[in-house]
């Protein structure tokens, strides 16, 4: 059974800095690449990063480039995504992502609120 847990979301100001983790069970970790997605309110589920099983290839959203990160440690079954420099537009729930099977499978998710 593949669980996703998402952690490190709060309350920062504009400007600030987060580092979000996603803990991984029941997959082949290294095997399979992952993902950042987060959806604002009123707004659509957006792809934020993406990384590779091994870590090798990322990309990111245009809106995040270049302050965003996503990393991963293959030994610790666990996705991250630094984030800096935030903006109040950064304000969401963001969520934790594989595709196995041909089945997505989703963490419950982490609120980032960006506000002073």
């Amino acid at each position: 059974q593949v669980q996703l847990v998402e952690s490190g979301g709060g309350l920062v100001q504009p400007g600030g800095s987060l580092r979000l983790s996603c803990a991984a069970s029941g997959i082949i970790f290294s095997i399979y690449a992952m993902g950042w997605y987060r959806q604002a309110p009123g707004k659509e589920r957006e792809l934020v990063a993406h990384i590779t099983g091994g870590g090798g290839s990322t990309n990111y959203a245009d809106s995040v480039k270049g302050r965003f990160t996503i990393s991963r440690d293959n030994a610790k079954n666990t996705v991250y995504l630094q984030m800096n420099s935030l903006k109040p537009e950064d304000t969401a729930v963001y969520y934790c992502n594989t595709l196995r099977g041909g089945i997505h499978y989703w963490g419950k998710g982490t609120l980032v609120t960006v506000s002073s």
